[in-house]
């Protein structure tokens, strides 16, 4: 999911009578749960092929959703070439790189690593949106620095985990920052549901021939359990969660909002641990912390000032 390309809905989901820390613990239970379905997912489905379908139809039924609800089509064509090209960055590149780094890491460890987004986001948006960099914020990215690190040292020279899956997921993250920062610089206005609906079938379309040009339909194994997998993350992860976002928004603002990332690094790895039997060390835990503090350190300031 790409939270930083939400925007403010012209018709909210209707969802007032939840209490918003309901809303903001539902959304982070949810969003950090989709590594560890995906890990699932992925023992019966070659990773291309289930991001491909899954954008496909994560699309489709946006759109559907807002031609029932009655929303006008108001996107101009610069508008369609970006959301198109934010679906690329960060669900076709993020996602896909993710998945196939997903293969060779845990799920803990993938959660960990772009749960971060927000300390990279925040130090390239000083380099390319004139944003302002405080002591809180440089503070923020060496803790997070230092326990990512810390956290990946210990698991590659215990062979939990391997380089390669690691250096994927870095990459995917960084894809994920600089469609977020694409977002922000460039930042289309209205179409909220149809928007987000491109944004899937633009992935979709750039995902499916890499899909079945380097992967094969018959490795996909058509057992219940990937069925059920392929669903929640279709309609949980990529509709749902995109329901309860937008809510949060709407009641708490996007900059307070922005500092419930720290809550994921932690969930992410419990999740491996209930779904996968994925091992947690007390070195993990150790790492976490510093890793919380950061993002915790550059968010809190913009939900403070929110």
């Amino acid at each position: 999911m790409t939270r930083a390309t939400t925007l403010t809905p012209s018709r909210p989901f209707s969802a007032t009578s939840i209490p918003l820390p309901l809303m903001v613990g539902m959304f982070c239970v949810l969003w950090s749960s989709a590594f560890s379905v995906a890990k699932v997912a992925l023992a019966d489905c070659p990773p291309l092929i289930l991001l491909g379908t899954r954008f496909l139809a994560a699309g489709a039924l946006m759109l559907a959703f807002a031609r029932v609800q009655g929303l006008r089509w108001t996107l101009g064509r610069r508008e369609v070439i970006l959301f198109a090209a934010l679906g690329i960055a960060n669900q076709a590149v993020y996602l896909g790189i993710g998945y196939i780094g997903l293969r060779d890491i845990s799920s803990g460890l993938s959660a960990l690593i772009v749960s971060a987004n927000p300390v990279v986001t925040a130090v390239l948006a000083v380099m390319f949106l004139d944003e302002r960099m405080t002591w809180g914020k440089g503070l923020g990215l060496l803790l997070g620095i230092g326990g990512v690190a810390y956290i990946v040292g210990n698991r590659v020279a215990i062979g939990a985990d391997h380089l390669q899956g690691i250096v994927l997921t870095i990459i995917a993250l960084l894809s994920l920052v600089g469609g977020t920062i694409l977002f922000k610089r460039f930042a289309p206005k209205d179409g909220l549901w149809i928007g987000n609906g491109v944004q899937s079938l633009a992935a979709g379309i750039a995902t499916l021939p890499f899909a079945l040009g380097f992967e094969s339909v018959g490795d996909v194994v058509p057992t219940w359990r990937l069925l059920a997998a392929f669903a929640y993350l279709v309609l949980i992860v990529s509709v749902f969660v995109y329901l309860l976002w937008f809510q949060i928004l709407t009641v708490s603002g996007a900059t307070a909002a922005s500092s419930y990332h720290f809550l994921m690094p932690p969930l992410g790895m419990l999740f491996g641990w209930l779904l996968l039997g994925e091992r947690m060390a007390v070195s993990d835990l150790l790492g976490i912390l510093p890793v919380v503090l950061g993002i915790y350190l550059v968010t809190r300031p913009a939900a403070a000032r929110g």
